[in-house]
Formats: structure tokens, sequence, C-alpha cells
């Protein structure tokens, strides 16, 4: 039992230290040696044998790998809301490897160009995604803001984290608690399109809203 959640552990610092590794994939490594202590003890609780031991730490490995959250049927039944709320606007909605739901709001749906305050049809889907966030106790909500090239980081950069933070307060002014949220802007460092053509530029002027939901504590 210690020789096994010493090494998995072990295996999670190393793999949180390598140089060159993104935070997401330190989060992950961190995420698989926490997950893989509590399902090894689960594991000795519930069989105390080598074999149970082993099926906790792995089954616990695996989902703290995704970093902690879970996709619960309340995720699910969330997801469906708002792909039913954002159809024909041009918002993404899905499921991410991190068993976050993520929605990708480009800027023809979200913001004017140069401009933090949210659109009408914006504040629709918004109204709707509130709904969904003040029934889930548990969630965590990340809100990310992107630019395109056009104009220095000076600008983009405070304009990227306006937008996040816009995004924010209107879901508080509908109920959400304001400790569920943690923001950012990227300023226009991370395109997901060419920004030397107009289309190109308007997908890399968005937000980003990411939920995960954590295990009830206790």
């Amino acid at each position: 039992m210690k020789k096994l959640v010493l090494s998995t552990c072990a295996l999670a610092v190393l793999l949180t230290g390598c140089a060159g590794m993104t935070e997401t994939q330190k989060t992950t490594g961190t995420g698989a040696g926490i997950g893989a202590l509590a399902g090894a003890a689960i594991g000795s609780a519930t069989g105390g044998n080598r074999q149970a031991i082993a099926g906790g730490a792995a089954l616990g490995a695996a989902a703290g790998a995704l970093g902690g959250y879970l996709w619960s049927q309340r995720m699910e039944n969330q997801k469906k809301e708002m792909e039913q709320a954002t159809q024909g606007t041009g918002i993404a909605v899905s499921q991410t490897a991190n068993n976050e739901l993520k929605l990708a709001i480009p800027s023809d749906a979200s913001f004017d160009t140069g401009r933090a305050a949210i659109k009408p049809n914006f504040a629709r889907v918004l109204d709707q995604f509130a709904t969904g966030l003040r029934n889930n106790a548990n969630a965590e909500v990340k809100i990310i803001g992107h630019t395109d090239s056009t104009g220095t980081d000076a600008i983009n950069n405070p304009l990227s984290v306006e937008r996040a933070a816009s995004t924010r307060d209107y879901l508080i002014s509908r109920g959400v608690r304001s400790n569920a949220f943690n923001i950012d802007g990227r300023g226009s460092r991370e395109p997901v399109a060419d920004n030397s053509t107009d289309a190109g530029r308007a997908q890399n002027r968005r937000v980003e809203i990411f939920v995960g939901e954590r295990p009830p504590q206790g």
C-alpha cells in the first residue's frame, strides 16, 4: 500500500515539475497523484487486498487527471439547455477533455469591436446560462477574453480582461455567486484563426467560458 501510494505521488510530483509543461499538464499531473491517493485509500477501506487497492488507485488517478471535475447529469442537462439557447448565434457549446462545459462566444455574438459592453443577443444567452449556474453550488467558472491582433498589447490586453469582467459582472447581476468566478485576458496571444483576414479576426475577438463541477466536499 505505502509503496503504491508513494510511487504514484512521486510520479505526479515529477510530472508537475517537468520543464516545458503547460499549466494544464501540471494540473493534470497533480490531480492524478491526488486522485490516486484517494482511490487507493478507498480501495484499502473497501477491499484491503492488493488488487482492490491498485484498482482504486488507477480509477482515482484517471479521475484526478481530469482536474477533479465531474460530468454530472446536471452538467449534461446544462449543456443541452445551452445548445438550445445558442442555436443560430454562432456560439459553440462543448464538453472539454477536462470535463468542463465550454462556451466559445465570437465577437459578432458578444461585443462590438473595441468594446466591452455586452450586446443584447449575448445577454439573452447569459440569462439562460445564469439559471444553470445558480442551481449548481459546486460550479467553478473561468472566463477568458481574447482580441485580434489589431492594435497594440497596451490596448488589447486590458480590453480582453474587460470583456471577461463584463461577462462575469453580468452573471453576478443575475444571481450567480461572485466567488464562483476566475477571469483572465489573453489579448491577441491565443488566436484560433488567421489574423490577416476580416473573418479570421472576427473569430479571434471572442470570450470563452468554462464551467467545471467539483465533487461535493465532506
